[in-house]
């Protein structure tokens, strides 16, 4: 599987949208695996200082990250496929 990255804006004094938004990811992306699509949360990165939070998961292609989003009501800017040296 590859790795995604999803990238999210959140205001820097809203640190339980950052706790909330993992678990909803974390559980979008169980759901997802159970019906069939194989994806899986790894973890989250807030940066306050930007109000940016990236999300980590590794799936078989884009678009299971995009329903993994939508399924947890992340309301995300952009998904990159990363790349590991």
């Amino acid at each position: 599987m590859a790795e995604f990255l999803l990238e999210l804006y959140i205001s820097r004094t809203d640190d339980l949208a950052v706790v909330r938004g993992a678990v909803d990811a974390r559980v979008a992306a169980e759901a997802l695996t159970r019906e069939g699509t194989p994806i899986r949360y790894v973890r989250s990165i807030f940066v306050p200082e930007d109000e940016t939070c990236f999300y980590l998961y590794e799936a078989a292609s884009v678009e299971a990250v995009r329903e993994a989003a939508h399924r947890a009501g992340l309301a995300f800017e952009r998904i990159a496929e990363t790349v590991n040296p």
